[in-house]
């Protein structure tokens, strides 16, 4: 057993990480860390034995945890670091802040993130996935983010320095992101509020917002130039090629691409990370077999099979 810090929050051995992911499989962390505070998490890094890596996790909605589990510390931030704020024309939220939350403060205060709304995640998630909707991405209203480094230092990112790109930043290894800043649009309050509930309208009908998935499987496959910068046209849809390649509705075990919209793999219950990995990687193989496009996940997968 490694030595471990002891921290103020809580440290937990073992723990299943099936329990704090959407699609609700994998297996466990040797540990599982959430801090108390700021200085808790610096403290815990700062004596963290070399040797031991560190995955920091959101609310897991867009993760596919394998079976073997991961060999590492897992970071889930909680409370105290799901803070939203309003200082004039920027927002600024914790990392475990809800992306749902924030759309819906922010339109509040007559600013718009309504972007955010219907992604189904957290602030740092998004960052690090350069989350986007309805042609607007967290890259084009990031001011900056602090971020606690694997050595347990308190820094500030620009975004010259997350070099944000399609569904993509650099956030070095063992970084933990810990709140964003943003300086969104104005808006009216109630116009804001309004296209919020017509962007779920549209959502819920397209997609399989009930089952246990999560989100896109894989990227748009082509239609942005080379630099793949947050302001390039996606073109051609994953959905469609995955559809074209006979691939809606697939199964295997209890995993399923969703016969409502193609590009949501979805657990129907019983499925393990094999089957959901497993059935993602036949859907590759098919698309590249019938149309010679290849796709690349959306969703992140970790661990040991």
């Amino acid at each position: 057993m490694t030595d471990m810090p002891t921290p103020r929050g809580k440290l937990a051995v073992g723990r299943n990480l099936s329990d704090f992911t959407w699609l609700r499989v994998g297996g466990p962390a040797d540990y599982f860390f959430q801090p108390a505070d700021i200085d808790d998490l610096q403290d815990f890094l700062r004596n963290l034995p070399a040797g031991v890596a560190v995955f920091p996790m959101g609310v897991g909605s867009n993760l596919i945890v394998r079976d073997g589990g991961l060999r590492a510390v897992v970071i889930r931030l909680g409370r105290g670091f799901n803070g939203i704020a309003i200082d004039g024309a920027q927002v600024t939220a914790g990392a475990a802040a809800l992306d749902a939350h924030v759309a819906r403060k922010a339109a509040d205060a007559g600013l718009d993130l309504t972007f955010l709304r219907t992604i189904p995640g957290s602030i740092g998630g998004a960052v690090r996935m350069n989350a986007g909707c309805y042609g607007d991405y967290t890259a084009d209203h990031f001011v900056r983010a602090q971020a606690v480094t694997r050595a347990g230092e308190l820094v500030t990112l620009t975004a010259d320095e997350l070099n944000f790109q399609y569904r993509q930043s650099d956030l070095s290894d063992g970084a933990v992101i810990i709140s964003v800043t943003f300086a969104p649009p104005a808006g009216e309050p109630a116009q804001l509020h309004a296209r919020m509930e017509d962007q779920l309208a549209k959502r819920d009908a397209s997609q399989p917002t009930k089952d246990r998935s999560a989100g896109s499987t894989f990227r748009n496959p082509a239609g942005f130039s080379s630099t793949g910068k947050a302001d390039d046209v996606h073109d051609m849809k994953a959905w469609k090629v995955i559809q074209d390649a006979g691939m809606k509705g697939a199964t295997l075990g209890g995993a399923q691409m969703s016969p409502k919209h193609a590009n949501f793999l979805i657990n129907t219950g019983g499925a393990t990370a094999a089957d959901l990995e497993g059935l993602g990687e036949e859907v590759r193989k098919k698309v590249y077999d019938s149309s010679g496009i290849t796709l690349e996940w959306e969703i992140m997968r970790i661990g040991e099979k």
